[in-house]
């Protein structure tokens, strides 16, 4: 494909299939800087497992250090920084015990049944074959699944994608109105986190609050920022994951393929994710002189790894621009990779495990119901997805 040719980026067209231009800079600027925003961006395999894996040199402490005057102060500093995102070693991995028990395999295997029961329940509403397969089913199974672990009550649940639309910057809002979202989930947050101060239960939030860093409980300011942070990652990932796999299922005609066949539904998730990477890239920051692919890195430059390119690579995996739904060895990175690798991954490939299971024993065949150039891209680089999915199911 000629460069005329690969989509703009920062178009919707961009936005619903960045692959082109993934592979366009993979092979004609691997690495290459912006001047504008002092960033190094990275396409290939080798040297994006890299800036996310060594952390001593690409860090995720994106606003500096994480001082103990802000915790006191509850800064919003505090409230950025106390994030599992955006610390490093050795405050990341005391802030991810505190959770980390309720995200093993382990766990969320135990888990199956309630996600079964959950997923089964929205099929039924499904008015008939032909839905919204975004509003009826991939947002709202996973917002009740992080819901339910979180401890949020049931009358509660229907505020909270449209919450996490807005923390994600997918919101159409006006700044002001995000702005007013944001401080409400918040409020809501902090009078659920004093609610389990007084009474804990076996809830997310209450580990939350229970917990210590250092001999010291987590501020109001942390433990909300904990909260919000659990609630994108616990159902952005699987609502786009499970929107983008309905999408590549349409066109390769996959659930033919998986019919009766639940032994491959694995591989066809692990597929999804390396194919069409529900994150298409991460943020860290130099916080020292390197190089990268022969270039200078610079202490001080920011660093955006695409994953979606490097899970295209094909220095890393044969044949890697074919869907290929028995794909073995997989070893994509669309979870990111080392410590920072995605918590709730265990959760979402559960999650699309189950979801994919049930929709294979239902359906035989599934189309979208307008062309895939007209569909509405949740237009946010990091994160990829579709506002509304309109499909049609065929038994």
């Amino acid at each position: 494909m000629q460069e005329a040719q690969i989509p703009q980026f920062g178009s919707d067209e961009w936005f619903l299939d960045p692959s082109p231009w993934y592979n366009f800079m993979r092979h004609s600027m691997p690495i290459f800087f912006e001047k504008g925003s002092n960033t190094w961006n990275v396409f290939k395999y080798a040297d994006v497992e890299r800036v996310l894996t060594q952390f001593n040199t690409f860090s995720s402490e994106f606003g500096g250090g994480y001082e103990s005057t802000d915790r006191e102060q509850g800064s919003e500093q505090a409230n950025i920084m106390g994030s599992m995102l955006t610390t490093d070693p050795p405050l990341h991995t005391k802030l991810r015990n505190i959770v980390s028990k309720s995200f093993t395999p382990a766990s969320i295997s135990s888990m199956e049944p309630r996600i079964r029961e959950i997923a089964s329940g929205y099929l039924r509403n499904t008015s008939d074959s032909s839905f919204d397969f975004v509003t009826e089913f991939s947002d709202p199974l996973p917002v009740t699944v992080i819901a339910e672990m979180l401890g949020i009550p049931v009358e509660d649940r229907k505020k909270f994608k449209k919450w996490s639309d807005n923390e994600i910057g997918s919101s159409e809002a006006s700044p002001q109105e995000r702005y007013r979202m944001h401080a409400e989930l918040a409020r809501y947050f902090s009078k659920i986190i004093e609610e389990r101060r007084k009474s804990p239960r076996s809830d997310l939030i209450s580990s939350i609050v229970t917990s210590e860093v250092d001999g010291m409980s987590l501020t109001e300011t942390e433990a909300v920022s904990f909260c919000i942070l659990l609630l994108i990652a616990g159902n952005e990932t699987t609502t786009n994951l499970l929107g983008n796999a309905i999408r590549l299922f349409a066109k390769n005609h996959t659930l033919e393929e998986l019919k009766g066949k639940p032994e491959i539904v694995p591989s066809a998730v692990e597929e999804v994710l390396r194919f069409s990477s529900p994150v298409r890239g991460m943020f860290r920051v130099a916080v020292k002189d390197t190089e990268i692919s022969g270039q200078e890195i610079r202490r001080g430059h920011s660093m955006m790894a695409w994953i979606g390119s490097a899970n295209r690579d094909e220095a890393k995996f044969s044949d890697a621009q074919k869907f290929d739904i028995t794909r073995k060895p997989n070893p994509h990175i669309a979870f990111g990779h080392g410590i920072h690798m995605c918590l709730g991954a265990p959760l979402a490939r559960v999650e699309s495990k189950v979801a994919i299971e049930l929709l294979s024993e239902k359906y035989n065949q599934v189309q979208l119901e307008v062309k895939e150039q007209d569909l509405v891209p949740i237009r946010n680089v990091a994160i990829g997805g579709v506002r509304h999915l309109p499909v049609r199911f065929a038994a």
